[in-house]
């Protein structure tokens, strides 16, 4: 989204200060420039934007982490990897905000075990072990499974191949961008990446959706 701009030209800016200058009142406060009708707010939606960004950030930092280790960049990985990390911890949070501390800590090792897979696919890729990848490509569908096993247990809006579907779709996207990755096709990178990030929308929002719908009291109006 295009930041709007304050003054759309030097002479703009200009005018502005011309007009303080003539005694335009100096006392203008941020109630007298807020809008005239209160804006609503819902907790709804402040959830599925922090979904839908916390998920985008997720491939993002996946990428950079699958780009520096096949890239040989130890120390540029182990901060991609931490920071991937931090990542997951804050969507364990989001998820324990709604169904409790158990939830929270079950959805992390969930979550990570899923980066794990990635870190196993890649490392197989740059050692060129077909063996391996594969294997670690049959884990990362199998997690779509577990995923949405466990989405659904706790909400029966969210139904178990759904969600496993989209989940494997994640995987497939993202696997797309490490083959670019290591075969250093850069223009794919950044297409693949692109899609891979946009697919998170596809899981933010239908998560959200379904939590909002279970919990109508909790997530309406405020």
């Amino acid at each position: 989204m295009t930041t709007p701009r304050l003054f759309p030209s030097a002479l703009g800016a200009l005018v502005f200060a011309g007009l303080l200058a003539a005694g335009m009142p100096r006392a203008l406060s941020a109630q007298a420039l807020a809008p005239s009708h209160p804006v609503a707010a819902d907790k709804g939606s402040d959830l599925r934007i922090m979904l839908n960004n916390l998920l985008a950030e997720h491939v993002f930092l996946a990428a950079t982490a699958t780009g520096a280790a096949l890239g040989a960049r130890p120390p540029e990985f182990g901060a991609a990897a931490a920071a991937l990390d931090a990542n997951s911890v804050a969507l364990s949070k989001t998820i324990g905000s709604v169904y409790g501390a158990d939830a929270e800590q079950a959805f992390l090792a969930l979550w990570r075990r899923h980066i794990g897979f990635v870190v196993d696919y890649t490392s197989a890729l740059g050692a060129k072990d077909k063996m391996k990848q594969d294997k670690a490509v049959t884990d990362l569908l199998g997690y779509g499974n577990d995923f949405g096993a466990f989405l659904a247990s706790a909400n029966p809006n969210l139904p178990k191949d759904v969600v496993a579907g989209l989940v494997r779709t994640h995987i497939v996207t993202l696997k797309a961008v490490i083959d670019a990755q290591a075969a250093g096709k850069q223009a794919e990178v950044y297409t693949n990446l692109r899609a891979a990030a946009a697919h998170m929308q596809m899981i933010a929002d239908p998560l959200a959706a379904a939590i909002v719908k279970q919990f109508p009291a909790q997530y309406g109006m405020r």
